[in-house]
C-alpha cells in the first residue's frame, strides 16, 4: 500500500491555502506531483483598500466514506479458480455546495473483477470531501472541484478499496494512478469543440 503518498498529501487538508490565480492549466504527468496543484499559481490584485480581506483560500474541511458496498458472490469456490480475472474500473465525480463557501465533493469508484466463471468481487466506494472556499472566482473554484480536489482524495479512496479486496479474501487491489487534471484538460477541450460545432451544424 502506498502510505507514503497519502501521508505527504495529508498536510494539505487541514489548513487553508493562499492562492495566485492561473491563467490556464495545464496537464499533470504524475497525479501525485506537488506541481499538479492547480491553485499554486492563482493571481491576485491584494486586499481591497478597506482592509476587506479578499484573498482566496481553499482547504480541505474533512474527508469521510458516504458509501461501500462489498459483494463477494462466488465465495469461496472463487479462491480455488486459476484463471487470472478481467479487472475493471469505472469512476465518477461530483461536486455540491453544502452551504456558502463550502463544498462536497464524491469521488466514485466501482471495481469488478470477472472471469471465464464468474464474477470474484464488486466493490464500490463513494469517498467524499468537505472543501471550504473563500474569495475563489468561478473559473478557479470549478477546476479544483473536479481535478484537484479529486487528486487529493485519491490516494485514501485507494487505499480502502485495497483493504476491502483484501478482506473479502483476495490480494490487496492498488489501483492505477488517475491523471485527473490531465482528464479535467481533455474534457474541456470536448467540450469547447462540441460548442465550436454547433453554429457550423446549424447552418
Amino acid at each position: 500500500m502506498d502510505t507514503g503518498t497519502a501521508k505527504a498529501d495529508c498536510g494539505l487538508w487541514g489548513m487553508m491555502l493562499g492562492a495566485r490565480p492561473r491563467e490556464t492549466l495545464t496537464e499533470s504527468t504524475c497525479l501525485m506531483a506537488d506541481e499538479g496543484n492547480i491553485i499554486s499559481n492563482l493571481n491576485l490584485d491584494g486586499p481591497m483598500p478597506n482592509g476587506e480581506d479578499t484573498s482566496p483560500a481553499i482547504g480541505l474541511i474533512s474527508q469521510y466514506v458516504k458509501d461501500l458496498s462489498v459483494e463477494n458472490p462466488n465465495a469461496p469456490e472463487s479462491y480455488q479458480w486459476t484463471e487470472a480475472p478481467e479487472i475493471g474500473v469505472d469512476f465518477n465525480i461530483s461536486a455540491r455546495l453544502i452551504q456558502p463557501e463550502i463544498h462536497e465533493i464524491e469521488l466514485k469508484i466501482n471495481v469488478t473483477s470477472k472471469g471465464a466463471q464468474g464474477t470474484a468481487f464488486i466493490v464500490e466506494l463513494a469517498y467524499c470531501g468537505l472543501i471550504g472556499m473563500r474569495n475563489v472566482p468561478d473559473d478557479q473554484a470549478h477546476p479544483f472541484l473536479f481535478a484537484e480536489g479529486p487528486r487529493i482524495l485519491f490516494p485514501f479512496a485507494r487505499r480502502i478499496v485495497a483493504d476491502a479486496v483484501r478482506d473479502a479474501g483476495y490480494p490487496p487491489l492498488m489501483l492505477e494512478p488517475i491523471d485527473f487534471n490531465g482528464l479535467y484538460m481533455q474534457q474541456l477541450a470536448q467540450a469547447q469543440a462540441v460548442a465550436d460545432a454547433e453554429p457550423a451544424g446549424q447552418a
